[in-house]
């Protein structure tokens, strides 16, 4: 595996595995993320799961920080409570820079997954494995009916920010909805995963269809992306 991945990847791929193998605490690694959907490259993140015995997860929990450390040259890292995974430790390495998210999960609780994750090493192959073959995989992706029960709302707000002069906030709103309902909105019309604006320009037509959205800090660009976002919508 590591032998297909650029050289900075591949190292701190290498020091993963052997702090987990020589840690008794750990049952596995897992990989999510671009190492399991494809496109992986140099710019991209290491997406890794730590499978932590179940009696082990609390001493894990409250060392994870130190176990960063070891791993290399650790410039920054905090814990993913503001995308509702305490479990996460996301973590940027360097020089040169390098982010990985290490989420440290119990064995018994290894709860649902968007693809199924790659195993880069178990402990007990098999009886990983069969665990896998029981866990839920549930692709990311909303009904239409999700996003039409959000649609006027969040453009309202946008509207009402523009109305009173907050045009920063006007923006934010804007951006906040090109990601979470037209990116994956035009990606599953085109049957792909829906996932936001991540790789946008490579979906076909895509970019000539968000480009009129932007706007820039003025009142006029801010109405004509509104409808814009609307024509887009319907």
């Amino acid at each position: 595996m590591t032998g297909k991945l650029p050289n900075l990847h591949a190292g701190m791929l290498d020091r993963v595995v052997a702090a987990v193998r020589d840690d008794p605490r750990f049952d596995a690694l897992l990989a999510s993320g671009s190492l399991v959907t494809g496109g992986f490259d140099e710019q991209s993140d290491l997406d890794l799961i730590l499978v932590v015995r179940a009696e082990m997860q609390a001493a894990v929990m409250s060392e994870r920080r130190a176990f960063a450390a070891g791993l290399g040259e650790l410039l920054a890292a905090f814990t993913g409570e503001h995308v509702g995974e305490p479990r996460l430790m996301i973590c940027l390495y360097g020089p040169p820079l390098l982010h990985v998210d290490l989420k440290f999960v119990a064995a018994n609780d290894l709860g649902r997954f968007p693809e199924r994750p790659l195993v880069l090493w178990a402990r007990d192959d098999a009886d990983l494995r069969s665990r896998l073959d029981s866990t839920e995989i549930a692709p990311a992706g909303r009904a239409a009916q999700w996003f039409e029960d959000r649609t006027w709302l969040w453009l309202h707000y946008s509207a009402t920010k523009m109305q009173r002069g907050e045009y920063f906030e006007a923006l934010s709103g804007l951006d906040f909805f090109r990601d979470v309902v037209l990116g994956p909105m035009l990606r599953r019309n085109a049957g792909e995963r829906p996932r936001g604006l991540r790789r946008i320009e490579g979906s076909p037509g895509a970019r000539d269809r968000l480009l009129p959205t932007l706007a820039v800090y003025d009142r006029a660009a801010i109405a004509e992306a509104l409808l814009d976002y609307i024509d887009e919508r319907q």
